[in-house]
């Protein structure tokens, strides 16, 4: 049979009998050392008591008058049970020199030796004394009556050790009683500070709270989405790895205790995370990262802080721009393949019709044409990646009815590029830039998207050599009022479709950001937008200055 094992006490209620009992230790010892105090103070007392009614009794006039009598007896005894009667002590006995007793409270001790020490009395002095004498332990004080120079007799007061006693334990009683109230006080606000405690605990021991601390760090080390927790003050009261990564907060850097605004993040972040209002998926980018964001308020009535979650979609991202990317090169090549058979078919036509010489002509024409655009754009732009993207992109511009052409000053040869400006980067700047001045030029008046790739071997201000992108439009352009907003990231001037609008321009600013380059946005002879994005092509230009511009450098919205 096994006997129950009793569960560990909560750590409040370890707490509360620990303090308990010290509060008990405490009053217990205070209470004995009082008694004991208490004693030794009226032991003292009774001794001074005792030696003011002997002195008294010895300066009298008619005591040194009655010692001169035949009979000192009959009038010092009425005399000294007065004085014990009105002095409040137990015996006062006058004696002669000898010590034999002319006053006692027992009448039958009169004439007897006195039961105590006399010889410093003897000696002219006054002294004290604890003595068992015929009324038991009591504390005496003894000195000589002066007649002149000659000591004629002796007076004794003294108290009685069980009547100092019984006041002690009187006022032990009056003791006890507070320590008593202080105990019970004592462990009221105890039970009070400890059901507090066990409210903020749950009820959890020491070894309970100890695993729980242990899992939170093991957690907080193991999660690699950032963890933000911030107090009511809008102050981190709580950063793990992944969220100093994620911010750009160096490891050895302490943040705990500083206000979101102070840690420098973007604007539209910062006050995403100071709103009082829960953020539910919302996308912001930092200087070289595009995050997701969450907070929710923690609970508890009033407003105690807030829990923030950072999810890294960078790579995400990018990915669903190559994938947007790929989808209209693929419907550009529906397209193609449509129109393509459309000739087909006009050819095949043509032979029928007993006409070949025209249907010659005909594919000739069109595949002149092709090749013509082919051409144009690998002669002026000759790095694969760049060459290819604008390929698809005049397909798609031409599908939506928008005519994308390559500019005259284009050059880049293969090559050129540094391996610290990536294909992958390219795509997203150019990439984003043709299709937003495709979607400006669609609709007007021949619609015409003009794109320019070249490199200068020396650029204005001694910067170096540079790859300039330039991409301009015949559509309405940009509001001289709207040059700033225009790379935050949420605005636009289109309607929002399911997945956002507002990130394209912002994502092509963080890119060129984080190379060390330059965006800005002009109006183009044509009427429309003209963007102009430049990266330096030094080895050591990734991660460099900040983005020169309309906006907050190195960040989007």
């Amino acid at each position: 049979m096994r006997l129950p094992v009793p569960a560990p006490r909560s750590l409040a209620g370890q707490l509360f009998a620990m303090q308990a009992v010290l509060i008990a230790v405490v009053v217990a010892g205070y209470a004995l050392f009082t008694y004991v105090s208490d004693r030794s103070q009226a032991e003292e007392a009774a001794g001074r008591q005792a030696t003011a009614v002997a002195r008294s009794v010895a300066d009298s006039p008619s005591v040194r008058e009655a010692i001169r009598t035949p009979d000192p007896s009959a009038s010092l005894q009425p005399y000294a049970v007065a004085v014990v009667r009105d002095t409040d002590v137990d015996f006062v006995t006058i004696m002669n020199p000898r010590g034999i007793r002319w006053t006692h409270p027992d009448p039958e001790q009169i004439g007897l030796p006195f039961q105590g020490h006399t010889a410093p009395a003897l000696r002219g002095r006054t002294f004290t004394e604890t003595y068992t004498g015929t009324l038991g332990p009591s504390v005496r004080a003894v000195t000589p009556v002066l007649d002149g120079d000659r000591i004629t007799g002796l007076v004794s007061a003294g108290i009685r050790v069980e009547e100092i006693s019984q006041r002690v334990r009187g006022q032990l009683t009056a003791l006890l009683g507070v320590a008593a109230g202080a105990l019970g006080l004592g462990a009221v606000g105890t039970y009070v500070v400890n059901a507090r405690l066990r409210r903020h605990t749950h009820g959890m021991n020491a070894t309970e709270l100890s695993h729980m601390h242990d899992y939170h760090q093991a957690a907080l080390h193991a999660v690699r989405e950032g963890l933000l927790m911030l107090d009511g003050q809008c102050r981190v009261a709580l950063i793990n790895d992944g969220g100093r990564e994620l911010l750009g907060v160096a490891p050895e850097e302490d943040v705990v205790g500083r206000s979101v605004a102070e840690l420098g993040l973007p604007t539209p972040l910062t006050g995403a995370l100071l709103a009082s209002r829960p953020r539910v998926d919302e996308v912001h980018l930092t200087a070289d990262r595009v995050l997701v964001v969450n907070t929710s308020p923690v609970s508890g009535g009033q407003r105690r802080g807030s829990v923030v979650t950072l999810r890294d979609v960078t790579e995400l991202q990018s990915l669903m721009g190559e994938l947007d990317s790929e989808r209209g090169f693929t419907q550009a090549l529906r397209s193609q393949a449509h129109e393509a058979a459309n000739r087909l078919h006009t050819v095949v036509s043509l032979i029928e019709l007993g006409r070949a010489e025209e249907a010659v002509d005909f594919a000739t024409a069109e595949l002149e044409l092709a090749q013509a655009l082919t051409d144009q754009v690998v002669a002026a732009v000759s790095e694969p990646v760049l060459a290819a993207l604008l390929l698809g992109k005049t397909a798609q511009a031409n599908e939506r009815g928008v005519e994308l052409v390559v500019s005259p000053e284009s050059r880049l040869d293969d090559g050129l590029l540094p391996d610290t400006l990536p294909a992958r980067d390219l795509v997203t700047i150019l990439g984003n830039l043709i299709d937003n001045a495709v979607d400006a030029a669609q609709g007007g008046v021949r619609p015409r998207v003009t794109v320019t790739a070249l490199t200068e071997a020396d650029a204005a201000g001694g910067r170096g050599p540079e790859l300039i992108l330039r991409v301009s439009d015949t559509g309405p352009g940009v509001d001289p009022d709207h040059a700033e907003a225009v790379f935050q990231r949420g605005f636009t001037t289109k309607p929002s479709g399911p997945g956002g609008r507002g990130l394209g321009l912002a994502l092509v600013r963080q890119a060129v950001g984080r190379h060390g380059g330059s965006l800005s946005v002009t109006s183009a002879q044509e009427g429309g937008a003209c963007f102009e994005a430049r990266l330096p092509l030094r080895a050591a230009a990734a991660g460099g200055a900040a983005v020169r511009g309309p906006g907050r450098p190195g960040g989007a919205a």
